[in-house]
């Protein structure tokens, strides 16, 4: 049987809502204002708390603090009752860390909807912590789900409209991800070495691939099905924060993109791309970073320009002596100066 705290200084409110929760098989236990409300809250640690706003001595703020400082009372999930339908009550609860609220008069259903739906989250949150395991052994659990695949240098992995049918990770190798448009041109969206996942966006949101992905290398990935990742996403609370901050890092890589397409020069985007393949196409931390193994058309898809251009530029930054040539590869003599350079 659930117990719910009934934090409420209106006798009838109280004790009818008590009686109702009680007549649907909940545990209710009252108090009539704040400060037993907080008493009760550490003697019964309830599964769930009500609470109205306005009360005398200590109001509902003042009781959802209080509980926020105590690591027992701090995650039972918390419903405050307002008489008040104003927004800003409403969001300064939200912002203080309540979880719900429901306007009086509310109604028998409405009222088991907020804690059947509160109580749900908080089993599923439960499941998800109580597996015991860090981020990292989950991360290998998922990729023994996959099969290795081999891929030569500069060979297609997906193209643009494809269904999405894998999670992608790279055991070995770099990948590109990039929009070919009607000319020819191509403008990169991504950059990944050893040890990055990438396709998870189409997945996320089950649409079709909106870029092309190629490797840059000769590259060794596990292609891990899309119903294994999506069951770790909904099962693995810590997975799925994790590939909520990747994607969120790829918003920000795009939107700063499309910022120095729109104020950078061409000169000064070059400097940035070849900082940007510095420090993300490094394999291990004890490669050396200035030596750069990327072509003029991938440098070129990085900028967002033609690829003569680019070669113009770099003969520029080698006159300079910002780089040179070493094969193949390009090393960069000094990161600080090219991050200097002037839009």
């Amino acid at each position: 049987m659930k117990k719910v705290l009934i934090i409420e200084d209106n006798d009838d409110i109280r004790e009818g809502t008590a009686e109702v929760l009680e007549l649907a098989g909940y545990h209710a236990i009252t108090a009539k204002n704040g400060k037993i409300g907080v008493y009760l809250a550490g003697k019964e640690l309830p599964d769930i708390i009500l609470c109205d706003i306005m009360m005398p001595e200590l109001d509902g703020y003042g009781v959802l603090y209080l509980l926020g400082k105590n690591p027992e009372l701090a995650n039972i999930p918390f419903i405050f009752m307002t008489a008040k339908a104003e927004r800003a009550d409403m969001r300064k609860g939200m912002e203080m860390g309540a979880d719900d609220y429901i306007t009086k008069p509310f109604d028998d259903v409405e009222l088991f909807n907020a804690i059947e739906s509160r109580l749900k989250k908080k089993n599923l949150q439960t499941t998800h912590k109580s597996s015991g395991k860090n981020l990292q052994t989950v991360y290998q659990e998922l990729k023994k789900k996959g099969k290795v695949r081999h891929y030569d240098n500069r060979q297609v992995i997906y193209m643009e409209n494809d269904e999405p049918n894998y999670l992608y990770y790279i055991q070995k190798g770099q990948v590109k991800t990039y929009k070919r448009f009607d000319n020819g041109r191509e403008l990169s969206s991504g950059l990944f070495k050893e040890g990055d996942f990438f396709g998870y966006e189409s997945l996320c949101c089950g649409e079709n691939y909106a870029d092309n992905a190629a490797t840059m290398a000769d590259t060794e990935l596990i292609l891990i099905p899309k119903a294994d990742f999506m069951d770790y996403l909904h099962n693995h609370h810590e997975f799925a924060h994790s590939f909520i901050q990747l994607l969120s890092d790829n918003v920000r890589f795009k939107e700063e993109q499309m910022l120095k397409l729109a104020y950078f020069s061409v000169r000064k985007r070059v400097a940035e791309a070849l900082i940007q393949v510095a420090e993300k196409l490094r394999a291990n931390h004890n490669e050396d970073e200035s030596l750069l193994k990327i072509s003029r058309d991938d440098l070129a898809a990085l900028v967002g320009t033609a690829s003569e251009t680019v070669s113009r530029m770099l003969a520029d930054f080698k006159e300079e002596k910002l780089i040179e040539k070493q094969g193949n590869a390009i090393k960069i003599l000094s990161i600080e100066k090219l991050k200097k350079i002037k839009q």
